[in-house]
């Protein structure tokens, strides 16, 4: 992990400060984390969980799910 964190982050960019760097490590291992396909959920990414969980159990749910996709709004 800490080889892949260096290749996309310090060995790629420079960074004026290190807040900068904070701040791109920190997108970076958000958007790493929820692409990342889990064994624990069989293969699926916590997203895709989610919104299975959404379509059997739509009462566990406070909000509408389809809120937070990005599209068009018809």
């Amino acid at each position: 992990m800490n080889r892949t964190l260096k290749e996309a982050t310090v060995n790629n960019f420079h960074y004026a400060s290190h807040d900068e760097l904070k701040q791109h490590l920190h997108a970076y291992l958000m958007a790493y984390t929820f692409a990342k396909r889990l064994k624990a959920i069989k293969g699926k990414t916590p997203w895709q969980f989610i919104l299975n969980q959404w379509t059997i159990h739509p009462e566990y749910f406070t909000i509408n799910l389809n809120h937070f996709l990005a599209g068009l709004n018809t």
